[in-house]
């Protein structure tokens, strides 16, 4: 199935294109939350980052790396959220992954990453090793 995103790579969709190149591209979101949103995708479709294959992922790096500076400077930001919704429960709403670069204002009434979960469980210090030894073992 060819996303939104997708199209846009295949040029069947316009959109403000303002870093391509041979694995990735970054245009500015249609619905931005501030001047300058961008959006950094694979032109490859991988749904989730857990699919992306390692010299695709290290390539996206590269390009959200490079886009960063180039964003805030460009819309005069003092900051940017940088981020990624990976999977439909996180809010991910295209099935293509694709990283966020929100440019952030003093006073823009914005929230750190901290905000987008809602409430936050209260963890024994037995629960928060047995959760570390789990993700350790399988990374």
């Amino acid at each position: 199935m060819s996303t939104i995103f997708s199209q846009i790579v295949e040029g069947e969709i316009p959109a403000r294109v303002v870093y391509e190149d041979e694995t990735t591209l970054a245009f500015l979101d249609a619905n931005p939350l501030a001047p300058g949103h961008t959006l950094v995708i694979p032109k490859d479709e991988y749904e989730r980052l857990n699919d992306v294959p390692e010299d695709v992922a290290d390539d996206l790096y590269a390009t959200i790396h490079r886009m960063v500076p180039a964003v805030e400077e460009a819309v005069d930001a003092d900051a940017s959220t940088v981020a990624f919704n990976n999977g439909e429960e996180a809010g991910q709403e295209v099935p293509h992954v694709h990283c966020h670069i929100v440019p952030r204002f003093e006073g823009d009434g914005g929230g750190p990453i901290h905000a987008v979960a809602g409430d936050t469980p209260d963890l024994e210090d037995d629960e928060l090793d047995d959760i570390a030894e789990e993700i350790e073992s399988r990374a």
